[in-house]
């Protein structure tokens, strides 16, 4: 029997204004992203992950891109989910917002190597 809501994410924490961030809780592991208020509207700006602690990894970006974002949101896995399965969900977010202008505006990154890597497997295999 399942004990809890998501089998990948143990919290997450929304729309957290930058000057917000000492609030955060430390050392938490997963992705993470950065959006800009216009308005009533958040506008992505950047998807990240973090495994070493989403408070620190956020604290850079502020000093780097203080301008380009005003809040944020972090979604923490369980302490089971691997580095590896954290980049694989950070995958598929840059494969799924690769050409989105505003979503990659930040991001040096556009798509994603593991999902170009799967394309060509899937192409390779065929329709059945």
């Amino acid at each position: 029997m399942r004990s809890s809501t998501s089998l990948l994410f143990k919290s997450f924490y929304e729309f957290v204004p930058v000057e917000d961030l000492r609030n955060l809780p430390k050392r938490m592991r997963g992705i993470y992203a950065l959006y800009k208020q216009e308005g009533t509207f958040f506008n992505l700006m950047y998807v990240g992950m973090t495994d070493a602690g989403a408070k620190g990894r956020l604290s850079s970006h502020g000093k780097k891109k203080a301008e380009a974002w005003t809040h944020c949101s972090v979604f923490e896995v369980w302490d089971n989910i691997t580095l590896e399965q954290i980049k694989e969900l950070e995958a598929l977010f840059l494969q799924v917002l690769r050409k989105d202008a505003t979503a990659n505006s930040l991001n040096i990154q556009k798509g994603s190597s593991v999902f170009r890597a799967l394309k060509k497997e899937t192409n390779s295999r065929g329709a059945s």
